[in-house]
């Protein structure tokens, strides 16, 4: 019988109370005195409504280089501030993990004009060259490419850098690591033939070009010992045609087979892009979070002027229509990665209501994440388990309110928190908490 979103479950020898994550998300609570009780407002309420595991977001390794959006929380330095939100979510009795990452390519010195400006001295960190539609942008105004091809030597002072940042979150409380393998941060651009183009020991060959995530384990392994260790990884199914080379579905199952040998304990799968475009939030385009004048001076200092600011969201506009974003589109990977490989394997992408979830569970995947609802509803996970009289439209079923429409996300380019700026959304929300949808005695 296949296992409910009740079901427990064992990670890397740790017991999660059930299959209901957090998935990781941008939580932009800065690295400033209101930081903990920031992260303590945003992941509390997931905790105390009954999620199993949350994954606290995209953790940059190092302080000020290798950040993907503005106001990220560092783990390049110890941070025991950090305790009093672990424990705020052990209380619950749920688990909480930390994702550590450097976005390489992708880092804000990269495509954040203000930031740049402000860190003249700083450089992007590059597995090889940029290829080179990359470097094209960069001559049309869309990039700011000044970067540092890793060395050798580079290569493992940066694994040793994530060791660290992992070792931080332990002594911090959190009960496990999650490296940000994909989502066109540096892990997949050492995983990507596009971008991977070394001679070295870390690039060339396809086995070779996964040496630099199996450093990161060793190297994470050598700090905390025997902890619970993920990482999300890609296949880079969603990107646009004309990229080639690029990793198959079928490398990303071999990827999967090499990791579990390697020693993770679970696997999240995604279809990624070569670039950070809407493929990574699949939806609507975001009207009201282009459209509405709170932003629009920030987007023109993070893009570099409103023209460009104009040509981002033009982008977002037709790349809304090119994605699909049927509930679960990482599904299919899921299930060939979990017929491949014995451990764990989490799915997310698109899962919006109760039955979708308990379908994958069992043959898909093992656990279910959800991400931009909880920024709708931070307390969702008091809806989804446990049903009984649930949703008003669909009784058994209880559906999230999140309408993936992006507004959330959009404005986190200036710095902005994530939070549903939706008024169609936050009016069902008032609807369920005045029937007090999201009160619930807690399980441990």
């Amino acid at each position: 019988m296949s296992p409910r979103l009740e079901t427990a479950i064992e990670i890397g020898g740790r017991r999660v109370k059930n299959r209901l994550y957090r998935a990781p998300l941008l939580e932009c609570a800065g690295d400033g005195p209101e930081t903990v009780d920031r992260l303590i407002g945003q992941l509390e309420p997931a905790a105390a409504a009954g999620a199993g595991l949350l994954f606290q977001g995209a953790m940059p390794v190092h302080r000020e280089t290798g950040h993907v959006a503005p106001n990220m929380t560092s783990l390049a330095a110890p941070r025991p501030d950090l305790e009093r939100l672990t424990d705020a979510i052990h209380d619950h009795g749920a688990r909480i993990f930390a994702q550590i990452d450097h976005g390489g390519l992708r880092s804000l010195e990269a495509w954040h004009h203000a930031y740049g400006e402000a860190h003249p001295e700083v450089r992007q960190l590059a597995v090889s060259e940029p290829p080179r539609l990359l470097r094209l942008a960069a001559r049309a105004g869309f990039l700011d490419l000044d970067y540092e091809v890793l060395t050798t030597e580079g290569v493992h002072d940066l694994a040793a850098d994530f060791g660290r940042s992992a070792a931080h979150a332990i002594d911090a409380g959190y009960d496990g690591v999650h490296l940000a393998g994909a989502n066109m941060g540096i892990i997949q651009q050492f995983l990507s033939p596009y971008y991977n183009r070394r001679t070295d020991a870390f690039g060339g060959s396809f086995e070779s070009r996964q040496h630099f995530l199996e450093l990161v384990h060793e190297e994470i392994r050598d700090r905390v010992g025997d902890v619970p260790v993920l990482t999300k990884f890609p296949s880079e199914a969603a990107a646009p045609p004309f990229v080639r080379p690029r990793l198959s579905t079928a490398d990303g199952v071999e990827i999967a087979r090499r990791l579990e040998a390697i020693g993770f304990d679970g696997l999240v799968p995604v279809r990624a892009s070569t670039f950070w475009d809407m493929s990574i939030v699949r939806g609507e385009y975001p009207d009201r979070g282009w459209e509405g004048s709170a932003f629009r001076e920030g987007y023109a200092a993070a893009f570099g002027s409103e023209w460009r600011a104009r040509a981002v969201a033009l982008a977002n506009r037709l790349q809304a229509h090119e994605y699909d974003r049927e509930a679960g589109w990482n599904a299919d990977f899921c299930r060939r990665v979990r017929d491949a490989v014995s451990i764990p394997v989490l799915c997310e992408g698109g899962l919006r209501r109760r039955s979708t979830m308990d379908d994958l569970l069992g043959d898909d995947c093992d656990m279910v994440g959800v991400g931009r609802p909880f920024y709708a509803e931070p307390r969702l996970p008091a809806r989804l388990l446990d049903t009984g009289e649930g949703d008003t439209d669909l009784p058994n079923d209880p559906r999230a309110v999140c309408e993936s429409c992006n507004n959330c996300t959009i404005p986190q380019a200036t710095g902005a928190p994530g939070v549903c700026r939706t008024p169609s959304v936050l009016r069902k929300r008032g609807e369920f908490e005045k029937a007090g949808a999201y009160d619930r005695a807690e399980t441990r």
